[in-house]
């Protein structure tokens, strides 16, 4: 049972998600989730719903799964990060079809999203920062229902745990970034959650809660630390129903914070907080105040998250500082506990400037 949810099994309203679950002959009992306190509930897919394991099975037969038919103007991604336990190193991967970031898919119309993949790593430490996207087609892209191969990276559920296999180039400047990532939940959630109230954008936070184990030989890196995992699909580009939004995951001591606060192109503002215990399960709290966040140093990007009054959060470390896009680790506390998150700002407004659009390819090279 999930507390302060209301329940009742559904079907995707978007019928290019259909076939995208694992099934075991049964319908699973469902649950739809309330977005933004006071608003509507959120028409989130269930049985068939998202790219997730079977709610019904065992917890170590349920995991993310990579067999999604993206539709035309649609895409799809898998997200993973962590962080050391000591602080000092992290990561993050985005495993991409129909890449929203992608300037080739923007202007080739986005009629065929599988011809427009690609693996985002991040690396940050001392001295061992990397960055890479490298754009592939089709011919580079095979999809199981356990795996996902884009080009020479992968990544696979072997029933417990993510693993990632990453032998890709930096950019900008040329540098082999190759290793290995293990990443198992400490719980699993098959609750997904609509982003916008048409229902077109879908996120499901997979496993709030997990432990890493990080193994890189270029560059020559090794850590365990904590982690999470979610997924996104849609089926239509991101701009076309948002302006902007923040998002952060924190670890706790007893399972883990979600916050979301999102402005559709139309001014409604959508906000979202979870609490995650260890096991999965969840629970829907009131969203706290949006405070202010110190401006990227470079591009000068605005940052906010959502925090009681008598927290002061502070940006420990910025990552990633784009035009459109920042990531990064923020010291706050979620419902009285302190804690050190990820933390992330994306403006659509920004991104869909042409003349934006028109320096990704310097971060995003394309091969085939």
């Amino acid at each position: 049972a999930l507390s302060g949810v209301g329940g009742r099994a559904l079907r995707p309203r978007e019928p290019w998600l259909d076939g995208i679950l694992r099934q075991t002959g049964r319908e699973n009992s469902g649950s739809r989730a309330l977005f933004g306190g006071g608003q509507r509930a959120s028409g989130t897919g269930r049985s068939d719903g998202h790219p997730f394991g079977d709610a019904g099975g065992a917890a170590d037969s349920r995991g993310p799964r990579f067999d999604l038919r993206v539709p035309p103007q649609g895409y799809g991604w898998w997200y993973a990060d962590g962080i050391s336990d000591d602080g000092a190193f992290g990561f993050a991967i985005i495993a991409m079809i129909g890449s929203v970031f992608s300037p080739y898919y923007a202007w080739s119309g986005r009629h065929n999203p599988h011809n427009f993949n690609g693996l985002n790593v991040g690396l940050y430490g001392k001295g061992v920062k990397r960055w890479t996207l490298t754009e592939r087609s089709n011919r580079s892209l095979k999809q199981a229902e356990a795996k996902l191969n884009i080009g020479p990276s992968h990544l696979e559920w072997d029933g417990a745990a993510l693993c990632v296999t990453v032998d890709e180039w930096a950019v900008p400047f040329p540098r082999k970034v190759r290793g290995e990532l293990r990443i198992i939940p400490e719980g699993v959630n098959e609750t997904a959650f609509s982003l916008d109230r048409a229902g077109r954008h879908q996120w499901c936070p997979i496993a709030p809660k997990c432990r890493i184990e990080a193994r890189f030989d270029q560059p020559s890196l090794r850590f365990s630390g904590h982690g999470y995992i979610d997924s996104n699909w849609g089926s239509e580009p991101l701009e076309a129903a948002f302006s902007h939004w923040d998002w952060s995951r924190a670890p706790l001591k007893n399972g883990a914070g979600l916050l979301y606060d999102a402005f559709e192109t139309d001014g409604t503002n959508r906000q979202l907080a979870l609490a995650f215990k260890n096991n999965g399960t969840f629970e829907q709290a009131a969203p706290p105040k949006r405070q202010t966040l110190r401006r990227c140093p470079i591009w000068r990007m605005p940052r906010t998250t959502l925090a009681d009054d008598a927290v002061q959060p502070r940006i420990q470390q910025t990552q990633e500082d784009t035009p459109f896009y920042s990531r990064s680790w923020l010291d706050t506390e979620f419902q009285g506990e302190r804690t050190l998150a990820v933390h992330e700002s994306l403006d659509l407004k920004k991104f869909a400037n042409p003349i934006v659009r028109r320096m990704l390819p310097f971060r995003m090279p394309r091969w085939g």
